[in-house]
């Protein structure tokens, strides 16, 4: 898929953008609380097509050169981007900032659009012309505030994609997720049992995301490696975050994602967004700990660790969680059989006479919340899709289901049909809502 991303010096409007362009006919799968975002990425869908966006913060001139952490993040956007869209402040003059920026774009040889800000009224479309001085062929005049030439924008930049078409490959597909440096290559070769992908201590030796299909108890898999970081040296340091944008691109293609993290570092916000990440496109997951070789007493640190992960990823307590050394080759055995569970349960279909008996009874055990004096009733509930499991409640008011009893709801699913290690939706509309 491809993807696009913001650039611009401070307050030209790089998030008022990237909000409007995010709200424009998102495709929200699921919002599963207490998973963290980072705000720099998104999915944005228009006339079924479909990019990814990325923010990036203002780069401002300060000294003969930008501010070094910033300059790190938007150079590391830039040379993932198929597309830069170059923002200005359509009130203001070009500064020495925005030269500095097109200078850098020139240089890193990308499609740039340059989006001009803030033009909300038609006396204001004469200033856009000064913007040419920048010697970019595409100038677009908008405003992210006001709604103005969105449309416009994005029929530009979907204007070479195809329509989003389901993959014809069949088998079924998993990724190895996780920031760099946790064993994700040393897993690779683990699982296939010989060297097919480099193994290095240092982080982002594989330069571009690797599918390997593989034959596994006389079934075909195929296994996507996400990419490390394309380059190493002092200006690639401290942007983990912005690995995610290639995570993106393996979870969008898999199946079952399965979350690398390093036993020996332990766990970090970062693999909470990942994590979330997975969940948000609707994935099966799996949690692997690895570099399960460098814990003391191993046996009694299981207990702890189960503990600590339930805690940290309270939005996926679905997940199974493994324990082994890719490097020792250690417990490796014990991941296949859980990707494969939860690649069944990611596409399990449920009868739909079995479900409505389980929440009627679910809804007997525990009267449904009212408001008002209205009570919520639930006449009917069926399986609507797979991948993930979606199940849709034909209710009285939809106004009145509480965030808990949908909570209460999804459990007594999940305690009556196996349906471990995937994320499942439950919708609810009103009896006569087409």
């Amino acid at each position: 898929m491809k993807t696009v991303c913001l650039i611009g010096r401070p307050n030209t409007g790089k998030s008022s953008l990237f909000n409007r362009l995010i709200g424009e006919e998102r495709s929200i799968i699921m919002d599963m609380p207490g998973i963290t975002r980072d705000r720099i990425y998104g999915t944005v869908s228009y006339n079924d097509k479909s990019f990814y966006l990325v923010d990036t913060g203002g780069l401002e001139f300060k000294e003969e050169n930008f501010g070094e952490d910033i300059l790190a993040q938007a150079t590391f956007a830039i040379d993932e981007s198929d597309l830069v869209l170059f923002v200005l402040d359509g009130k203001t003059e070009i500064t020495k900032s925005d030269f500095m920026i097109r200078d850098m774009l020139r240089k890193a040889k990308k499609d740039v659009i340059v989006i001009v800000n803030k033009i909300d009224n038609e006396r204001r479309m004469e200033e856009i012309y000064r913007f040419y001085e920048l010697g970019f062929e595409t100038i677009l005049p908008v405003s992210a505030s006001h709604k103005r030439g969105i449309k416009e924008l994005l029929e530009t930049i979907t204007s070479d994609l195809k329509e989003d078409k389901k993959e014809e490959d069949n088998t079924c597909k998993f990724c190895l997720i996780g920031r760099p440096n946790v064993g994700k290559s040393s897993l690779v070769n683990a699982i296939l049992n010989e060297e097919r992908a480099i193994v290095s201590d240092v982080a982002g030796t594989t330069r571009d995301a690797t599918d390997t299909k593989f034959m596994y108890h006389k079934e075909e898999y195929t296994m996507i490696d996400t990419a490390g970081m394309r380059k190493r040296g002092r200006i690639y340091e401290n942007i983990e975050k912005y690995s995610l944008i290639r995570s993106l691109k393996a979870i969008e293609r898999s199946d079952v994602c399965v979350l690398v993290i390093d036993a020996e570092s332990g766990i970090i916000e970062h693999d909470k967004h990942i994590a979330g990440m997975a969940i948000e496109q609707g994935k099966a997951l799996v949690i692997c700990v690895n570099k399960w070789d460098t814990v003391e007493k191993p046996n009694e640190a299981i207990k702890k660790w189960k503990e600590l992960l339930k805690y940290e990823f309270q939005f996926a307590t679905y997940a199974k969680i493994v324990f082994l050394s890719a490097l020792k080759k250690k417990r490796v055995h014990l991941l296949m059989p859980e990707i494969i569970a939860a690649a069944e349960n990611h596409k399990k279909e449920i009868k739909t006479s079995l479900i409505n008996e389980v929440i009627q009874q679910a809804a007997s055990l525990h009267e449904p919340p009212s408001y008002k004096g209205r009570r919520l009733k639930i006449y009917f509930v069926a399986q609507e899709d797979t991948k993930p499991p979606k199940f849709v409640f034909s209710v009285n008011d939809k106004g009145l289901v509480h965030f808990s009893y949908e909570r209460y709801l999804e459990n007594k699913l999940r305690e009556n049909f196996d349906l471990t290690g995937t994320p499942i939706i439950l919708k609810f509309k009103n009896k006569n809502e087409e």
